[in-house]
Parts: C-alpha cells; sequence; structure tokens
C-alpha cells in the first residue's frame, strides 16, 4: 500500500515517541470502556464515514480508467457498508478498535482491491487548472499589503479559504457538486475571530521578529488549497530567506495533492528563471512524505522527507485530517503550526466550536 521503502518516524517528533505521540485527537475510547462494545464517540465516527459512501461511490462509478466501474462503484459501497456495520457490532473487528486512520486506510483498502486508483483524478485536475489561472491574481493582492503583518493574516485567511475545498466532508462534496466554490468569496466569508483554537496574535508577533531557516509544510488538498493557500504563504516564507519542503501524498486519497501532481503543479507556476512570481524558488524543496492517506501518522514517513526534515526549525501541519484530526496534539522539538478548517461536526463538538470554525494553533519551542 506505502510507498516501496521502509516508512520511518518524523525526526521532530519529541521522544520518546511511545510514551508523546498518537496519530488521533479525538478519543474514540477509554481503557475502562468495554472492548467488545461500541462507544458512542465510535457510533459517532462510524457514521460520518458511511454518510461518505454515496459521494465516493458517485465519482468510482464515473471513473473511466476502470473496466465496469459502475458495478465495481456498487461493490465498494457494498463491501465497505459491510465493514462498518461489522465495526458498530464488534469494535476489535477489521482491526479495530477503530480511529480516523484505521477508517479511512479501509476505505481506501477496498477502492484499490476493486482497482480504483484515484477517483478523485478528473475534479483534481479541473480544480488545479482553475486554481493556477487565478494564482498571479492572488499573489498581487497579497503583494500589494504593505503592512508585513496584515500581509500575513491576509495570506493566513487564503489558507483557511482554500482547505475549503474537501471531499472528504460530504456536507461539502454536496455543495461543490451544486455550486462550485469561489476562493475570494471564501475568504471573505471566514467566521470572525477569535477562532476555536487561535494562537494567530502570538504567531504574527513571532512573525515579526523571527525568521526560521527551514519549514516543513504537509500539505492537504489540490486545487485552491495547495495553490492559492499554501503557495502564496510558502512564497512569503521563501522572500523571508526560508527554506521551505512541501510534503505531499505518496498515493491519491480523495482530493489530496500527490507528490508527482504537486512537481507539476510548480514547475507550471515557475518562471523561465525558476522564480515563483519574482521570489527565486531555488529554496522550495519538494518531498514525496510516503503517506496514501487524508490523515497522517507522523510515525510512518519516508526515508527522503525524514532526511530532509531533520535541521527543520518550524513544522506546518495543514489541513484538517493531517492538521486537527491527528495531529493536533503532536509536540514537537521545534515551532509548530497546526492550521486548518473545520469541516465535520463531530470536530466541531469535541473542540467546542462552530462548524467551519478555524484552528490556528502554534506552539514555539524555547531553544
Amino acid at each position: 500500500m506505502e510507498s516501496s521503502s521502509e516508512l520511518v518516524a518524523f525526526p521532530l517528533l519529541m521522544t520518546p515517541i511511545e510514551s508523546n505521540y498518537r496519530a488521533c485527537t479525538i478519543p474514540y475510547r477509554f481503557p475502562s470502556d468495554n472492548p467488545r462494545k461500541p462507544t458512542p464517540t465510535e457510533l459517532q465516527w462510524i457514521d460520518l464515514f458511511f454518510n461518505s459512501i454515496p459521494s465516493f461511490k458517485k465519482r468510482a462509478e464515473t471513473d473511466t480508467t476502470v473496466v465496469d466501474a459502475p458495478a465495481k462503484a456498487q461493490k465498494f459501497a457494498q463491501r465497505y457498508t459491510e465493514i462498518l456495520e461489522d465495526l458498530k457490532k464488534d469494535p476489535e473487528s477489521h482491526g479495530g478498535p477503530p480511529d480516523c486512520i484505521l477508517l479511512c486506510r479501509l476505505r481506501e483498502q477496498i477502492l484499490r482491491e476493486l482497482g480504483f486508483r484515484d477517483i478523485f483524478k478528473k475534479v483534481k485536475d479541473e480544480e488545479n487548472a482553475k486554481a493556477i489561472s487565478l494564482f498571479e491574481d492572488v499573489v498581487h493582492l497579497n503583494d500589494a499589503i504593505e503592512d508585513g503583518t496584515k500581509r500575513l493574516e491576509n495570506l493566513v485567511r487564503g489558507i483557511f479559504a482554500g482547505n475549503i475545498f474537501d471531499l472528504g466532508s460530504a456536507q461539502l462534496a454536496e455543495v461543490f457538486s451544486r455550486d462550485g466554490m469561489s476562493f475570494l468569496a471564501s475568504c471573505q466569508n471566514l467566521v470572525p475571530r477569535p477562532w476555536v483554537v487561535d494562537d494567530f496574535y502570538t504567531f504574527k508577533v513571532k512573525w515579526s521578529k523571527k525568521s526560521w531557516k527551514k519549514a516543513v509544510v504537509f500539505v492537504d488538498n489540490s486545487g485552491a488549497d495547495i495553490i492559492l493557500g499554501i503557495l502564496p504563504f510558502a512564497r512569503e516564507l521563501l522572500r523571508r530567506g526560508t527554506q521551505v519542503v512541501l510534503a505531499a501524498n505518496d498515493l491519491p486519497s480523495i482530493n489530496d495533492v500527490t507528490y508527482p501532481e504537486l512537481v507539476e503543479i510548480i514547475s507550471k507556476l515557475k518562471d523561465g528563471s525558476g522564480k515563483l512570481m519574482g521570489v527565486d524558488a531555488s529554496n522550495l524543496l519538494i518531498a514525496n512524505s510516503g503517506n496514501d492517506l487524508p490523515v497522517i501518522d507522523l510515525t510512518r514517513v519516508s526515508q527522503e522527507l525524514a532526511y530532509l526534515s531533520s535541521d527543520a526549525d518550524l513544522v506546518i501541519l495543514e489541513g484538517m485530517g493531517r492538521g486537527i484530526e491527528t495531529n493536533l496534539y503532536a509536540q514537537f522539538k521545534c515551532d509548530s503550526l497546526k492550521i486548518g478548517m473545520v469541516k465535520h461536526p463531530e470536530v466541531a463538538q469535541f473542540l467546542g466550536g462552530r462548524l467551519y470554525d478555524c484552528v490556528f494553533k502554534y506552539n514555539e519551542v524555547l531553544s
């Protein structure tokens, strides 16, 4: 399932990893819970994944790279439903008890076994093309803001607005298929601050006083998310002298951008002299994270990424799957930023915020 070479622990995780790290933010169960009986939280999350089946089935049915796609899509829906029903009866079945990593992995496994490699490919390509055509305008809008901290706030709003393009969320998949999404409108319609987790002020002060030497950014979705949200922010870091490593998935999962796709996007955005809208991009590196899910367990990353990250002094996890659902409380040996939009009611409830609320969690490590 993963890339061919062996996966290793991300070198900047706080050690000992066994006692400091678990790739799951929301506890689905506690040691005192009956192992044979699903907890209310497990049931809630199993239902969330159950509700995603129709939109995944619809994408799979129209996958022209797969022979008999409609019949196989039906088989996917049937098998995944059966597995989720099994987990409701016995949480220890299918490698349980379930957490969001297992529920994602089982879904991907069934799709891949049936020959579906990338059911969101068409929509990713369309959204990437759309976002690439808007990149220049978005960068110009940011560059026109002379005040550095106001520009930072605008760039951060852009990350949140871009992060809305997430077809793993049943509600958003519905909205998207109905009327698409406007990036600039999304920027203006963000929930007002204070956000549910809001360390923006602390980060803003740090930003004005400190420059990081190397940032590793775990990226999320294709389209507006990577191109209009993350890349303008990465470009600003480059302009400030920070080396930037963008870590993207090895294999396709939902509408997340993959390593080969990101390489292609960047080559389209750079000019003849290797610049990103006038900013030298020779310090921009793209790495294969070794991951194949829309969430991430940082004890399992590629050796390439581990090597590139070992001397970084800022780790950024972007998006709900990586930054909120699996790593909100992850502790690192260096500064870290978890940034993403809350797109599942269950996550909003856990955090005590609103749906489409924003998470901006900054942790500074004093050297």
